[in-house]
């Protein structure tokens, strides 16, 4: 068992595929079966499951996984020792979310485009539950994630703070000028939301479903920005970050609806469990955390 085996076993078992591993690794896919029989012969175990078209991590593989990643990591630190150790260098590939890069990341890339720019960060649009699957596929190094829950299966997890959600509309909407906004009149308008996934407005569509016996219809736009011009022109309301709405809330193109949602979520940065964390990576967390930590703290006391 070496480190070259171990790569090519980790990149296989993320991409489920010989020949995508093949590829990316720029091997003859023969050399990557090779090395695959190889390691499963000194393990004495089948570490994947050929299916008719496919191919599955068999428990052993699963196990193994971890396990994979953590000498991969350990050995490109032991690398940058044996070298002087070096400017911190290489790919962290991050899943997030449309709100969280448009409004809290610029602080952080800006440090690592100044002050690391051998630090290749590479942000990957996903909904929450798909980000929770890459990181325990080890397909991403990160995640960021917005939910209720702060304990998630087989991912570890900091909280970066809570993310306050604000009902929105246009000025001139009927439900503008209410001094209290109920469910009942809620579900007597359009709702403009993002595409299903996103842990807000299931919890949102949730609360207008409660009892009803009929599913309140939304109206679904494929990003935050289309949301908002749509509020904009009349079409209905919407349950948003504040940080997404703040500064159409200050120049009066959208008004504060009078309802205060009965569920919270959170902004968190999560990995795999059990993954040994690269130097990089623990860059990645500590920046982020004090480049965020202001920001959640100036929301709370507003």
């Amino acid at each position: 068992m070496d480190i070259r085996q171990l790569t090519t076993f980790h990149k296989v078992a993320t991409l489920l595929s010989f020949t995508r591993a093949a590829t990316e690794l720029k091997y003859a896919q023969s050399s990557v079966t090779a090395q695959i029989k190889s390691l499963e012969a000194s393990l004495g175990v089948e570490l994947f499951e050929r299916l008719t078209g496919k191919i599955q991590l068999t428990p052993a593989g699963r196990r193994l996984l971890p396990y994979a990643e953590q000498m991969m990591s350990l050995a490109g630190e032991a690398r940058g020792v044996a070298l002087g150790e070096g400017e911190p260098s290489g790919v962290l590939t991050i899943g997030t979310m449309e709100s969280v890069t448009s409004y809290r990341m610029p602080p952080v890339l800006e440090f690592f485009l100044h002050r690391y720019p051998l630090v290749h960060l590479v942000l990957r649009p996903s909904l929450c539950a798909e980000t929770l699957h890459s990181l325990r596929q080890g397909t991403f190094d990160m995640g960021f994630l917005m939910e209720a829950e702060t304990r998630h299966s087989g991912v570890e997890s900091e909280v970066l703070g809570r993310e306050p959600l604000v009902l929105v509309a246009s000025p001139g909407h009927p439900l503008a000028g209410e001094e209290k906004v109920t469910l009942e009149q809620l579900r007597e308008v359009q709702v403009l939301a993002p595409e299903a996934g996103c842990a807000y407005r299931e919890l949102f569509e949730a609360e207008l479903n409660d009892g009803t016996g009929e599913p309140v219809p939304f109206l679904e736009f494929g990003n935050i920005e289309s949301i908002k011009r749509g509020l904009s022109v009349g079409l209905g309301v919407s349950l948003l970050p504040r940080m997404t709405v703040a500064d159409d809330l200050a120049s009066g193109s959208l008004s504060e609806l009078a309802w205060d949602a009965p569920f919270e979520v959170y902004t968190q940065l999560a990995w795999r469990r059990g993954r040994h964390l690269s130097r990089e990576m623990r860059l990645f967390i500590d920046r982020t955390m004090e480049c965020m930590a202001g920001e959640y703290a100036t929301t709370a006391d507003s």
